[in-house]
Formats: structure tokens, sequence, C-alpha cells
């Protein structure tokens, strides 16, 4: 018989300009361009509860993939930085399929509002999360223990600094508002697609901030196909 142990209780909800899952960074940390703001429910929206919150760089949150709650447990995975054909362990990945759909992301303090209607309101950078992803619990992060200089990262390590290089049409990113140009040319930067994806005549394209868009991809180069607002 499976253990339970009580019941999840959503605490807030982060709110961004990630619309779609396409395009949302691998990691957290990764595009810190992008803020976002984390707003309380109501039964857990209280300035004292973030008192001295302000005081710390850095907060962990564990969330849920509640658009991936259906896609239950798997024991071995296929990472799309290994190219979508290598299987490993699913706790050596932070895939979600998982038994229990729990996400984990550091992300840096911005802002803690206790004054603005709705308050506390937590506003962050570098989040993976879709907006509106449930929040189940805020925890600081502290440098003496939770940093390893020395850590080893397996397999992630051999691919942490692939890179693409926008070759064509990054005069279109000129249109974007400065606020949102930043983070959507480091999401390009980093390669949104499944590694499997290989095709050169594929395009691809994805939401963020209010703009489409559509790019393709060949080798290491990327090309801006279309850029523009959607209502």
């Amino acid at each position: 018989m499976e253990a339970l142990y009580g019941e999840y209780k959503i605490i807030a909800r982060i709110y961004n300009d990630y619309e779609t899952k396409f395009g949302i960074p691998r990691q957290s940390g990764i595009v810190n361009e992008s803020e976002s703001v984390i707003i309380f429910e109501p039964s857990y929206r209280s300035v004292e509860a973030v008192r001295g919150l302000e005081e710390y760089s850095h907060i962990w949150l564990l969330w849920l993939f509640s658009e991936n709650k259906n896609l239950g447990y798997k024991a071995t995975v296929r990472p799309p930085r290994l190219g979508g054909n290598k299987r490993v362990g699913v706790y050596a990945t932070r895939s979600p399929y998982r038994p229990n759909p729990i996400g984990l992301s550091s992300v840096k303090i911005n802002k803690v509002d206790c004054i603005s209607h709705n308050s506390p309101l937590i506003y962050v950078a570098g989040a993976d999360m879709l907006n509106g992803t449930p929040i189940l619990d805020i925890k600081p992060y502290l440098p003496y223990c939770d940093s390893h200089v020395d850590a080893i990262g397996g397999f992630a390590d051999k691919v942490k600094d692939y890179a693409l290089t926008i070759e064509d049409g990054i005069f279109l990113l000129e249109q974007v508002s400065e606020d949102k140009r930043e983070a959507i040319k480091k999401i390009l930067e980093n390669d949104p697609r499944p590694a499997y994806h290989d095709s050169p005549d594929r395009i691809y394209s994805f939401e963020y901030g209010g703009y489409h868009v559509e790019f393709s991809v060949e080798g290491t180069s990327l090309c801006v196909r279309a850029l523009y607002e959607v209502d």
C-alpha cells in the first residue's frame, strides 16, 4: 500500500510572461532578465509571514507541475539535452515524470512589496515556471549550506554551456518593448527546442509577454522568422 501524508496546500501562485510551456527555460536562473511576481492566496496573504525575507537575495520555490499532473511516474526518462535517445533514472533528472509532481526552483528576489494591493508581493527573477503555477512553499536560500562550489553536475555539466547564436532576423527584436527584449533574446539563445529536433526546415514558435515568436535553427545558428504582438 502506498504511503500518503496529508494534502498539499497551495499558498501562492506565480505570474509572469510565460504563456506556453514551450519557451520556458529548462532550469531556474537561466533567464534572469524575466521577472515574475508571487501573489499569495487569500488564506496565506500575511505581511507578517514574509517579515525578514527582504534580507535575503534568493529563495527556493517548491511548486506543482500543474499542467503535467497526469503524466505519471516513469523510472527512467530521456532528457532533452541528451538528444532524447538516452535513458537515465528519473531521480538523476528534473523531469516532471515523478511520483509527486513537485518542482524546485531557486530564484533571485528583486523586491518584497508589503504596501501594494494584495500584498505581500514578491518580485523575483529567473523563474522557470508557467504563468499561474501554484506554489507549495517558499524557503530562503542559504549560501553557507545551499551553495557547494565543488559539486559535480553529472551529465548536465556536459551540456550546460550549449547556446545558439542569433544570426538572422535579430532586427525583429528591435520592435519588442525594452523590458521584454532581453528575455526573449535569452530564451532563443538557450534553445527551447527538444534536442532531438534538428531539422533546419522546421519552424518553431512560442509566446512570451504578449509577443509571438517564430524561429528556425541550423546547427548552432538561429534565425528569427517572425515576431509580432498578440492580443
